[in-house]
């Protein structure tokens, strides 16, 4: 059986299939159904047939439209024009900004708004909504903070707070005077206007030491976004006056800086030319943080951002998000799909059946702000004598993102290319842990079908890799609460985990820690299996250890139980614990 796509191949393993790296295939957009033809002037023969056309796509003249786009100007006002052009301007999408003007009276308007805060909820079971409480609050400061003869959320400075929030570090020259200039920026003495300089540690979707630099020419309290770092130079123009080092050292004018086309006008010196180098860059950072990240597939996004309600027959598919440390601020998040081969629509032709799969992942911050997507094309071809026994199976899709800890919502939207109205979607909150440096931590507990180390060459890299091994989720319905992922009797129950800020004896240099991994009968509580591992015998002189094992379950009678991994820290006197159920069939 072959199996290709863009990036993925989906391959059978025991019980299904399961999606890897593919080189050499073209990216498949999701086909659209064909444009509705417009509906004929009526005539004599078909005037009793109009009563049959739909009057939502029913072509109306130019002057009807006109009369009803100044109808709508003139009904969109009071707070709902403030809703719309003040306090969610920044946030709303383009397809949600144009869905609200369509609608035709305060009734749907209700319902739309508190449709939208409901969709960026990122806890949607939670009365309270921590979006739109952390949104307003971002909008009053900046209104207190950033107002300069225009409210606050209208200001560059505005607009950054209420994207990003507060930023880790702010360089204010609130009244501008005397600056020494670094030697990237030429170096030597000037005065400057006012400005600010904020410092991001890591913006998602963006970048790492992120530099955004604001200066008020005006001296009038309106700080703007600038690209240009020589803007805040008040003596830019002023001849002799506010040389660069390089400039006096060579008895240079300020020629050529406005020479050369650069969007800089930096003064001249050793970093020169890596400043004009470093131009594109920051034109690119200024593109990331006033516009959203571009979408491929359209019309999935479209039931993402909008929560447009399913028309068609539902496409089931089941989710499983696990957290891993990289780093004390940053956390792997790997994703897994888990899709029936029976749900998907297969085209045959020449032998050989074919199914599509578009799939469109979004996961946003409380405020609304896209910090990670993906889009990927997946093809499963099967020769078509096989193909009733494949669809038995289930095909797994695998992404691991990067994300700070936090609160987020995940959405996820998949369509079946060869049935158009075939969609399924996916919605949650998720919370990446915090792991602190003095607290013992663990990862999630994830249960694989497959799991083996890695070669060297394939740490870090590559579908269903964390860290030197690779480990293949079983994934779970999502759609029956609670529900455990299932075995046979005649697989192997593989576990994967890892413990994190072990403490370390300081004469020693080593750990002293006891991992007990158990198996419990979930019916009767009875401890069926336990075992003890010392942590010296996993890495006596690290902070961090893996647990990874490989269980032969074929002793297990069916039923329900619950695998147990926990870590006893003689060092630091602190414990964690974490269990996942399972049921063997």
């Amino acid at each position: 059986m072959m199996l290709n796509g863009r990036n993925f191949l989906f391959v059978l393993i025991g019980c299904g299939f399961v999606l890897i790296p593919a080189a050499g295939t073209k990216s498949l957009r999701a086909q659209t159904p064909p444009a509705q033809p417009q509906a004929q002037q009526q005539t004599g023969t078909d005037a009793g047939q109009d009563q049959d056309v739909d009057p939502l796509k029913r072509q109306r003249s130019d002057k009807d439209r006109y009369k009803a786009q100044r109808a709508l100007r003139q009904e969109l006002k009071g707070t709902y024009k403030t809703w719309l052009s003040q306090e969610v301007p920044y946030i709303i999408t383009d397809e949600e900004r144009k869905a609200f003007t369509s609608l035709s009276n305060d009734e749907e308007r209700d319902a739309f708004i508190e449709n939208f805060w409901l969709r960026r909820n990122p806890n949607p079971d939670s009365p309270e909504n921590e979006f739109r409480e952390e949104h307003y609050r971002r909008i009053a400061y900046a209104n207190e903070h950033f107002a300069a003869g225009k409210p606050g959320w209208k200001t560059d400075r505005g607009h950054i707070y209420i994207s990003f929030g507060k930023p880790d570090e702010i360089d204010s020259h609130p009244s501008g005077g005397n600056y020494e200039r670094p030697q990237e920026e030429g170096g030597g003495s000037t005065s400057t206007y006012p400005f600010e300089t904020w410092r991001y540690r890591y913006l998602e979707g963006i970048g790492e030491n992120v530099e955004i630099e604001f200066v008020d020419t005006c001296q009038c309290g309106d700080y703007h976004f600038t690209i240009d770092r020589g803007e805040k130079d008040a003596l830019l123009h002023v001849p002799g006056a506010g040389l660069t080092q390089y400039e006096e050292m060579n008895h240079k004018d300020k020629t050529d800086r406005f020479q050369g086309g650069g969007l800089e006008s930096l003064g001249s010196g050793p970093g020169g030319s890596q400043n004009q180098s470093k131009e594109f860059d920051r034109i690119e950072l200024a593109a990331k943080l006033f516009a959203p990240p571009p979408i491929k597939f359209k019309d999935l996004d479209a039931f993402v951002s909008e929560h447009r309600l399913l028309t068609g027959p539902v496409f089931p598919f089941d989710v499983r998000t696990d957290f891993v440390k990289v780093t004390e601020g940053m956390d792997l998040v790997p994703i897994t799909l888990q899709i029936r081969n029976r749900d998907i629509t297969f085209v045959t032709k020449d032998g050989v059946s074919k199914g599509l799969v578009n799939i469109l992942g979004k996961v946003t911050t409380i405020t609304g702000k896209t910090v990670q997507t993906f889009e990927d094309t997946v093809e499963v071809n099967q020769p078509a004598e096989l193909l009733e026994k494949a669809l038995d199976r289930q095909s797994v899709y695998w992404k691991a993102l990067p994300l700070m800890p936090g609160l987020y919502r995940l959405d996820i939207a998949i369509k079946d290319v060869n049935n158009s109205d075939h969609v399924g979607l996916y919605g949650r909150g998720i919370d990446v842990p915090i792991y602190h440096d003095e607290k013992l931590g663990a990862s999630s507990l994830i249960l694989a079908d497959e799991m083996y180390p890695v070669s060297s060459r394939q740490i870090g890299s590559g579908n269903f890799i964390i860290g030197g091994d690779f480990v293949r989720p079983r994934v779970a319905a999502t759609t029956v609460p609670a529900s455990p992922v299932k075995f046979k009797r005649n697989q192997e129950l593989n576990f994967w985990m890892q413990f994190y800020n072990l403490g370390i004896d300081e004469v020693t240099k080593s750990n002293s820690a006891t991992v007990t991994y158990e198996i419990t009968d979930s019916a009767s509580g009875v401890v069926i299996l336990t075992k003890q591992l010392e942590s010296k015998d996993l890495g006596a002189h690290s902070d961090q250890l893996t647990v990874e094992k490989t269980l032969p379950i074929a002793g297990l009678q069916p039923g329900k139980y619950k695998v147990t991994v926990k870590i006893n820290d003689a060092i630091s006197k602190q414990e964690i614990a974490q269990s996942a159920p399972f049921v063997v069939e």
